[in-house]
């Protein structure tokens, strides 16, 4: 089952020297909407074919998911035939994305001039650490690096008693992918209507502080500033899932509406008419002792007990789900998210597109692809002669699998 001409992006060939998870997730999204994505890689192959589990040492779980619906052709770059198909390749696409650092693709001598030269109209998109433009333009960058720099380990520390911490996610190469996800998609928008290629930029860095920085510039918006780089309510070390008479739950008693519903709920208790309740303004100004007394009142009833009161008051709220409830969360079920096939790496189970859309729905492509899987078709589409397919994988230039 191939994805490909299926979805908004049908007709849209993008060519990914993408790897790990920033790019490889930016492309998914192509891959899923119906673009036909091209993954140029090395002989070794992207690092996360060899993150286990998986059916055979180089296609791990990861990399099966984040690659679906995408052909592999395997180029070793550093050699100028290589090269030179690779460019004949861009003749015909719409976008060329990469991940590496701007003196890493310089010399390969595929930087967006190359690019350009060889199709005018061309997308070009950077996914990398660091802006071009300043000092840490070099430096490498992982996910870890990034949400370190970015303030999020800083506020997670607020949370945590002052300790340091990671998100449990990798939100930096996620968010990073799809903004370049997003920000290709809109240079691809303003080619339709100029018929102008250009080139893109997505450093990660820049892209998570601003994803940081929504909420928490609050008075450092302001030159003078009228108060610290930080949203309060999020910050409170007292936010946290509540504890219950039997377990935990996650409940947003946010506007005046939600607070009014609770305390009705509850019969209006005394505590209710304390002034620090009574607006957004005065929550938000005494927001610790806020969700202090929440906590109390939480440990009064079960969490079953809890979910049927915000039900009713119409407060919103959830149990705690693990990674593991979510494969069986009735929601998930009910809407098809989950799917199930059958695979060259045997029966998989992949997320769905998490987007619809009425009239060009995309679809989930095949697992990913094993390494070179497509090289000789790829070339061939290219335009190559046999001979000169034959000669590019005889030389090591190009590689399809043993």
């Amino acid at each position: 089952m191939s994805g490909r001409g299926q979805g908004p992006l049908a007709g849209v060939r993008v060519l990914d020297l993408t790897s790990v998870l920033m790019g490889p997730y930016a492309t998914q999204i192509f891959a899923d909407l119906g673009a036909d994505v091209i993954k140029v890689e090395s002989p070794d192959g992207d690092t996360t074919r060899y993150l286990p589990p998986g059916p055979d040492p180089t296609r791990g779980g990861m990399f099966l998911n984040v690659n679906r619906g995408k052909r592999s052709i395997v180029l070793d770059l550093k050699q100028p035939a290589a090269r030179d198909a690779l460019l004949k390749l861009a003749e015909n696409a719409d976008v060329f994305v990469h991940s590496m650092r701007a003196q890493a693709i310089g010399r390969l001598g595929l930087d967006y001039d190359a690019l350009k030269a060889a199709n005018p109209k061309i997308i070009y998109a950077n996914l990398y650490g660091f802006a071009r433009s300043g000092p840490y333009r070099d430096y490498p960058a992982y996910d870890d690096i990034v949400q370190a720099a970015s303030g999020l380990v800083d506020l997670q520390a607020r949370l945590s008693g002052g300790v340091p911490s990671y998100l449990g996610t990798v939100v930096a190469d996620k968010v990073a992918g799809l903004t370049g996800a997003y920000a290709i998609i809109a240079a691809l928008f303003a080619r339709e209507r100029t018929g102008i290629g250009q080139e893109v930029e997505v450093p990660m860095f820049e892209t998570l502080v601003s994803f940081t920085m929504v909420e928490h510039l609050c008075g450092s918006l302001f030159d003078p500033p009228q108060g610290p780089p930080e949203y309060p309510r999020v910050t409170s070390a007292a936010r946290r899932p509540y504890k219950t008479k039997d377990g935990y739950v996650g409940v947003m008693i946010y506007n005046d509406k939600h607070w009014r519903g609770f305390f009705a709920a509850l019969g209006d208790p005394d505590w209710s008419k304390d002034p620090m309740f009574a607006t957004m303004r005065t929550r938000t100004e005494n927001i610790g002792a806020v969700l202090a007394r929440l906590a109390l009142v939480m440990e009064e009833r079960t969490t079953e007990e809890w979910m049927a009161l915000f039900r009713e008051a119409h407060i919103p709220a959830m149990a705690i789900n693990s990674t593991e409830d979510l494969l069986h969360d009735p929601h998930l079920v009910e809407t098809g998210f989950w799917q199930t096939r059958g695979t060259d790496a045997g029966t998989l189970r992949f997320p769905g597109i998490p987007t619809g859309f009425s009239e060009t729905p995309g679809a989930i492509g095949e697992a990913g692809p094993r390494l070179g899987q497509h090289s000789r078709a790829l070339l061939a589409e290219a335009g190559l002669r046999e001979d000169e397919i034959a000669a590019l994988i005889d030389s090591g230039a190009a590689r399809e699998p043993a």
